[in-house]
């Protein structure tokens, strides 16, 4: 996925499948949605290549000023399923809540989301 670029999702529709994700729904295509739509606004937020955000099979993206990376695995992943990330993007659920729990595989001193989560963009 990383280097294939989707099409942008507009905030109205990403925050439409956000709420219905943060609802409880089990739709693939909206969860999809949800998920690439809050992997953007890391992107548009926090833009770089020092760490890498996945959640699959949804999605994946590099965010953060920094060294990236080119080949192999990269230096700083973090990893959780599509419904801890709306939950950590949404303020349901803190960064470390998460990790607590065993939600969310981090590996590398940059990978946290602390920084940019809840997302604005989904603020009530």
């Amino acid at each position: 996925m990383l280097g294939v670029p989707l099409p942008r999702i507009d905030s109205t529709r990403g925050r439409a499948a956000v709420s219905l994700v943060r609802d409880g729904t089990t739709d693939r295509d909206v969860t999809a949605v949800a998920v690439r739509f809050i992997l953007q606004e890391f992107a548009r937020i926090a833009p770089g290549k020092s760490v890498e955000v996945r959640v699959p099979p949804h999605g994946a993206v590099q965010i953060v000023d920094g060294l990236g990376h080119t080949r192999g695995t990269p230096p700083n992943v973090i990893e959780l399923d599509a419904s801890t990330l709306v939950a950590l993007a949404v303020g349901d659920e803190t960064w470390d809540a998460a990790v607590d729990r065993g939600a969310v595989r981090a590996s590398g001193t940059r990978a946290t989301l602390t920084e940019l989560v809840p997302l604005p963009a989904l603020r009530e």
